[in-house]
């Protein structure tokens, strides 16, 4: 436990002392978020905040394993650099969703060289499938909730506790170490990101933040109930981007628009518009999140009847919410 203690507190302090740094940086290279009507800030506001977090999270990881991580690792290391350099490129120059997704894919092929995968009873091409799919599904997903002050570092630190928690009570290791380098890095981040944000993420805090996130889903298992309810744990974790992710796509595409457009359709931005402040609005997500967090828990003792009935009910409010806010930005635009 010292040790996870110990990940966690030099994860936090590298990305404290690194940020300052990594803003005048930022500015000095021209890495900087200019306001537009689409952006809910008005002043230009310094990016490169995700290599704070990028820093502070992989020289934790080093430091447990003392510079010799094991080749699991390793393969989670060279995959999430590989998407966060994706991620640096983008806040540089822009990409094309194609070139992002590239690099998403070929985070994807290195832990499949390292075995890193889903492994549910099911045929193995299927599982590499399914592994694909989550990998891009949860990585845009967090890039997704990078649309307002504080929401997705603050989110990705709820849902990594949560993960760490998982992993010490089942005795995984590679995972809680992971978790715990991640959750000390969102909360050092958050000193500078909490509204009114000093600094952004950029596309390599996001794109590094939700794929790391998504692997540590797919590694987390459960021997002591059935794959057949504990498939629910990482999407209840993971509940409240895939939510998002979802009321924004089928806002747009009913409005006609790419899902891959930028715009203030978000659930925060819903929030703000209900009258919520930015503040409030990140707690309220945060409070949300940890809900859903407190499901996967519960889930990983359930029997498969309660597991399908939570399931299901918490299908049903989404959907239930998902129409609610659409019907209010309908008569929004409206007015």
């Amino acid at each position: 436990m010292r040790a996870f203690i110990a990940v966690f507190f030099i994860a936090l302090t590298i990305t404290l002392a690194s940020i300052p740094w990594v803003r005048r940086a930022a500015v000095a290279l021209d890495f900087v978020d200019a306001p537009a009507a689409r952006k809910a800030h008005r002043t230009p506001i310094p990016l490169l905040g995700g290599a704070g977090i990028f820093l502070g999270a992989i020289l934790a990881v080093l430091a447990l394993y003392r510079g010799q991580p094991q080749p699991t690792v390793i393969g989670v290391l060279l995959a999430t650099t590989v998407v966060a350099l994706t991620g640096l490129l983008d806040d540089y120059r822009p990409l094309p969703a194609w070139a992002k997704l590239a690099g998403q894919f070929a985070g994807f092929l290195i832990l499949s060289y390292f075995g890193i995968r889903v492994r549910l009873p099911l045929p193995e091409p299927v599982d590499y499938a399914i592994t694909l799919l989550w990998l891009l599904g949860i990585t845009n997903a967090i890039n997704f909730l990078d649309n307002m002050d504080g929401i997705s570092a603050g989110i990705s630190a709820v849902t990594a506790s949560f993960i760490l928690l998982l992993a010490l009570v089942n005795g995984q290791f590679l995972v809680a170490g992971l978790a715990a380098a991640l959750l000390g890095a969102c909360l050092g981040f958050l000193r500078y990101n909490f509204p009114p944000a000093r600094i952004f993420m950029g596309d390599v805090g996001a794109l590094f933040l939700g794929f790391l996130l998504a692997v540590m889903g797919i590694q987390l298992r459960f021997p002591q109930n059935s794959n057949f309810v504990t498939w629910m744990v990482p999407v209840f974790l993971f509940g409240l981007p895939i939510f998002d992710m979802t009321l924004v796509v089928i806002s747009r595409l009913r409005r006609g628009l790419s899902p891959n457009t930028a715009g203030k359709d978000h659930t925060s931005h819903r929030l703000v518009r209900l009258g919520f402040s930015p503040r409030e609005t990140a707690l309220i997500l945060y409070l949300f999140s940890g809900v859903l967090g407190m499901m996967a828990l519960y889930i990983t003792q359930a029997t498969i009847l309660e597991g399908y009935v939570l399931g299901a009910t918490a299908a049903a409010l989404a959907l239930a919410a998902i129409m609610w806010l659409e019907k209010r930005w309908i008569e929004s635009e409206g007015t």
